[in-house]
């Protein structure tokens, strides 16, 4: 078994429709911090869906829903760090502005 470490999502903004962000692809991968910053003037929200290989992003699999950011705020999603992606799982997010938050993830690959 062989692990690495990974920026699984370079820095970059969240889209305002359901979107994947990340895919593990060929690996199983732990997510070690996913951060999000609101860099507008208003309060933005974000939404996060874990998927397995087998389904669609949506209720079954959201994991934090509409987390409203403040203006300048930064949020570190305990709620996502150690969680496991299997081969082909998927994070997608959805923000509720398409101009208003960046995301980050780093991981560690096992494959």
């Amino acid at each position: 078994m062989a692990v690495s470490i990974s920026n699984i999502i370079p820095a970059k903004v969240a889209e305002n429709s359901q979107t994947t962000q990340y895919t593990s692809t060929g690996v199983q991968t732990i997510i070690d911090k996913f951060t999000a910053t609101n860099y507008s003037a208003s309060a933005a929200t974000i939404s996060v869906n874990l998927v397995t290989a087998t389904d669609t992003a949506g209720n079954q699999n959201l994991i934090v829903k509409t987390k409203t950011l403040q203006p300048a705020e930064t949020y570190t999603f305990p709620e996502l760090v150690g969680h496991v992606l299997p081969v082909s799982g998927f994070i997608s997010t959805i923000a509720g502005t398409a101009t208003a938050i960046n995301i980050r993830a780093s991981g560690r690959l096992v494959s």
